[in-house]
């Protein structure tokens, strides 16, 4: 349930009528939006008579049942007003929103070395990207593919921001290496198979940094937009989605299938950004590009490329990455249609020249 304050409602108004609401059993959170100010009514409100609290004070203007299972995560929740994720980087503050630039996210499956992680942080950022990705613990299918170099991948992901002031987007999968994962990036990954992972959900929502939570493999976005009520619910407001791709009957051509679908269906449900990773989506690197595009047209707020140095060496997900001269000329073909959209931030040099910082070779 939300209630709609008046725009000229003084803000000792709101605050005396949000205490008024705590004695129905219910934690009213205020929720600013550009035009209005909205009092969001978490707990047991079904036997709450909408017309009691309308009867509260002649500024509020509505009183709304929130319908959806998920309460934060939805639309209704903030009265059809996009939330925004700012996330602090070295470069300074990046907003991941509908009313911004699209956000850039690049960078290996996995932290294999430190001259691999730092020429490609160097290079990606030269390209335009305003993250790094990279895992330091990788789940996989295989108990015998490489799991990742844990700790000490932590480190370099550090040294490659040092190096080149990107924000650092990695993926924490047990409970236990929560804080020092979250000591490093700044923004903290939940993967595919681990979005219903409740107790990991609960505690990344009560640690507070911004989460990007990619949707399971066989997910439905009711299923998606729950796990992400969970972080919500636990105090974390600041929640991406990221949209990798399902598992269909198809896995012969597709290591998934993207659901481009999944964009604008969540505009119409839910207040979060939304980030498309065509990479995982597509498992192959010559059909990223086309993809990218295509989320792009379709109103994506951030894209996640995986992009290696060497593809062919990668210790996992080769065939899905990009070569470092692959992603700098896809930056180059998204620009005209993210600018077409008003969705771009202006150029970078080194793309509009052919000048790149000098950068450590791997190979």
């Amino acid at each position: 349930m939300i209630v709609v304050m008046k725009s000229d409602s003084p803000a000792g108004e709101v605050e005396r009528i949000s205490k008024e609401l705590c004695y129905w059993n219910v934690i009213p959170e205020k929720l600013l939006g550009s035009h209005k100010v909205v009092i969001g009514l978490l707990g047991e409100t079904a036997e709450i008579d909408p017309k009691q609290i309308q009867n509260l004070s002649p500024f509020i203007e509505q009183v709304i049942r929130v319908k959806k299972p998920f309460k934060k995560a939805s639309l209704e929740f903030r009265y059809g007003e996009p939330s925004e994720v700012v996330v602090p980087t070295p470069n300074g503050p990046v907003t991941f929103g509908q009313n911004h630039p699209i956000v850039l996210v690049a960078g290996p499956c996995s932290v294999e070395n430190e001259q691999m992680i730092v020429e490609t942080a160097q290079r990606v950022k030269a390209a335009g990207a305003q993250f790094l990705r990279g895992g330091a613990y990788k789940p996989r299918t295989s108990p015998y593919a490489f799991q990742g170099h844990g700790e000490s991948a932590l480190d370099l992901l550090a040294n490659a921001r040092e190096v080149t002031g990107l924000g650092i987007i990695t993926e924490v999968m047990d409970t236990s290496d929560l804080e020092k994962v979250a000591s490093i990036a700044d923004v903290v990954q939940i993967g595919a198979r681990n979005m219903q992972n409740f107790s990991l959900l609960k505690k990344v929502g009560a640690f507070g940094k911004p989460v990007l939570l990619k949707r399971g493999l066989s997910a439905t976005i009711e299923d998606w937009l729950m796990a992400a009520e969970y972080i919500l619910a636990a105090g974390n407001p600041n929640v991406i989605l990221c949209e990798r791709g399902i598992r269909t009957f198809d896995r012969q051509h597709t290591r998934n299938t993207l659901d481009l679908s999944a964009i604008p269906v969540l505009r119409t449900l839910t207040h979060l950004p939304v980030m498309i990773d065509p990479s995982h989506a597509t498992g192959f690197s010559e059909f990223v590009p086309s993809m990218a595009m295509a989320s792009i047209a379709a109103g994506a707020d951030s894209l996640m490329i995986e992009v290696h140095p060497n593809p062919s060496l990668a210790l996992s997900d080769g065939p899905q990455s990009l070569t470092l001269e692959g992603f700098e000329k896809l930056m180059q073909e998204m620009a005209p249609l993210g600018q077409f959209f008003g969705r771009w931030t202006k150029t970078p040099p080194s793309i509009a020249t052919p000048m790149l910082p000098k950068v450590l070779k791997w190979g």
